[in-house]
């Protein structure tokens, strides 16, 4: 085996052969195929935007976990693994299961009932044209920059198969991503997305089984894990008192209140690039069950991003220090090079390149609805015919992607892109639910809170990150233990501000409330046909609660 420091001197190469790139040319023949097969269905703005509303439940529901399984989860939550150990599991079940279930039990009525195209349009009905400009503005930028993560993580395995520079591996990639999305719209990228989650599995496993024997199965993974990391490695509460210390670097306070409340649920809940899969289904009862379905193979997947990481900290002990040329975002691409045999590096390669092109393709669809339909058609070039916004939406959709390759140089500067991530939803992300959760329960929060709660959330997270954390007046021992911090400090400087505005501005009149506050319903609105049976896959609550209960067994033999 090669030391890791000779490795990346000849670029992290991995050893395909014939086989390898015979597997690969199918897959992209097949996405390509799916991309011209959708095209056939995009006739409006709303087919090529949001699926004209007519896919099943099952679809949304695979798409939706595989929007997500893109750099996060692949690159970013192995990296996690090798810098974290077990505490990885908090994204999931504490960080995750929860805010997929209210979103599917509680938010999806308010989104799909009010017809609203975006999640930043629900703030044009609830509040006001400038909470609603604003949150546009900031969603379309979040998006690009998570964009451009998914398309440099891309471009890490494209340079590792093919020894290209980086910056022609961003460039390809991301030329391929456009020509799929702008072909066949949202249908396009929602199919793929279902065909790219059974692939990215099929690449997973196989890194997993190989990797666990190698270190001598999962007794040999801990033993040396706690040799080399220490107990608290491979336990996802050890050390997590307050004033103790662990490889998070966060307590059981911050983990809580930060991961599992504000930045969970400000991510799964107002995150377009994920609410826009379910606002696809075809009723109401379809858009409920997709964040709901979409949860029981997200208590799963995180063992298959866990495992790698936790083994690359084994073989690589220093893997992401000064003392190793690896960073942690090298771990899949080391064990890949390492471990895997042609064939079935093949499949392997094929599944990091589906996911990362999920992620990307999710981000991008989202951006460009929300650049077309809240910011063009809303404050540009209004009223037009459907056409003109169709044809806008494809080349808007170019002019992200080509934005996204800007971004992904950003991405390339960090080590360990799962922080990098974090740190973008507490800014973009965690504003917002604080905003969407108070406007929601609250009939009284006033037209103009919406705005400054925006403001200020987004202010205070980034004051706290880049002044308070960067500048050390407060020792936060971890990037992902000072995202924690500023998750919770925008979330209550954002419902602060909004209660505050609210004591000295007008509400908004009663009678334009309704369906848009919890425990009004609108005018006219009536609950969808029944589908036929009383099947239990057809009850949300009932699959809500059973995710909830399996996340929560799941977690036991990591409690301790």
């Amino acid at each position: 085996m090669q030391s890791p420091t000779q490795t990346l001197a000849e670029g992290l190469r991995l050893p395909t052969n014939g086989l390898d790139y015979a597997i690969l040319a199918i897959y992209f023949a097949v996405v390509l195929g799916i991309g011209f097969a959708a095209r056939r269905s995009v006739k409006t703005s709303l087919d090529f935007f949001l699926s004209g509303r007519s896919l099943p439940a099952w679809v949304t529901g695979l798409a939706f976990v595989a929007a997500n399984l893109g750099a996060t989860e692949i690159l970013g939550m192995a990296a996690t693994g090798a810098q974290y150990g077990v505490a990885v599991v908090h994204w999931y079940w504490i960080g995750a299961i929860p805010a997929m279930v209210f979103l599917g039990l509680v938010m999806m009525p308010f989104y799909y009932r009010s017809k609203v195209r975006s999640v930043p349009e629900f703030l044009l009905q609830r509040f006001d044209k400038s909470a609603h400009l604003l949150s546009s503005v900031l969603f379309a930028f979040a998006a690009i920059l998570i964009a451009g993560v998914n398309l440099y993580a891309l471009s890490i395995v494209v340079e590792a198969l093919l020894g290209w520079p980086q910056w022609v591996a961003i460039v390809v990639a991301g030329f391929f991503v456009l020509a799929y999305i702008t072909i066949g719209g949202l249908s396009s990228a929602i199919y793929n997305e279902v065909l790219q989650f059974f692939v990215i599995l099929a690449a997973l496993i196989p890194i997993c089984v190989i990797g666990l024997k190698k270190v001598g199965g999962w007794d040999g993974l801990s033993g040396s894990i706690e040799e080399s990391h220490g107990g608290n490695f491979m336990t996802a509460w050890g050390g997590t008192g307050i004033g103790d210390a662990n490889p998070l670097g966060a307590n059981w306070l911050t983990i809580i209140l930060g991961l599992g409340f504000v930045l969970s649920f400000g991510y799964w809940t107002t995150n377009f690039a994920e609410v826009q899969r379910a606002l696809s289904a075809k009723n109401l009862s379809a858009a409920q069950r997709t964040p709901l379905i979409a949860a029981f193979p997200k208590i799963f997947i995180v063992f298959l991003v866990m495992i790698p990481g936790l083994v690359a900290a084994v073989l690589v002990p220093k893997i992401g220090t000064a003392g190793s040329d690896l960073t942690y975002n090298d771990a899949i691409p080391y064990l890949m090079q390492e471990l895997l045999p042609n064939g079935v590096l093949g499949i392997a390669v094929t599944g990091l390149l589906a996911a990362f092109m999920a992620g990307m393709a999710a981000n991008v669809s989202s951006f460009n609805t929300v650049f077309t339909y809240d910011i063009w058609a809303k404050y540009v070039v209004k009223d037009r015919e459907d056409g003109y916004y169709l044809k806008f939406g494809r080349l808007i959709t170019a002019i992200g992607v080509l934005a996204s390759v800007g971004t992904a140089f950003i991405a390339a500067s960090f080590s360990n892109i799962m922080g990098y991530l974090q740190t973008l939803f507490t800014f973009f992300n965690v504003p917002m639910f604080v905003v969407f959760i108070i406007g929601m329960f609250w009939k009284r929060a006033s037209m103009k809170s919406g705005v400054w709660g925006l403001v200020a959330g987004t202010s205070a997270a980034m004051i706290n990150y880049f002044w308070i954390y960067k500048q050390g007046i407060i020792d936060i021992p971890t990037d992902q233990g000072a995202n924690f911090v500023s998750a919770i400090t925008g979330f209550v400087a954002g419902a602060v501000v909004m209660i505050a505005v609210t004591l000295f501005t007008a509400p908004k009149p009663e009678a334009e409330l309704a369906g848009l506050v919890y425990g009004t319903t609108a005018p006219g609105v009536e609950e969808p046909p029944a589908e036929g049976d009383d099947a239990w896959y057809r009850k949300p609550a009932l699959l809500g609660w059973s995710a909830i209960v399996l996340a929560a067994a799941c977690y036991l033999p990591y409690s301790f």
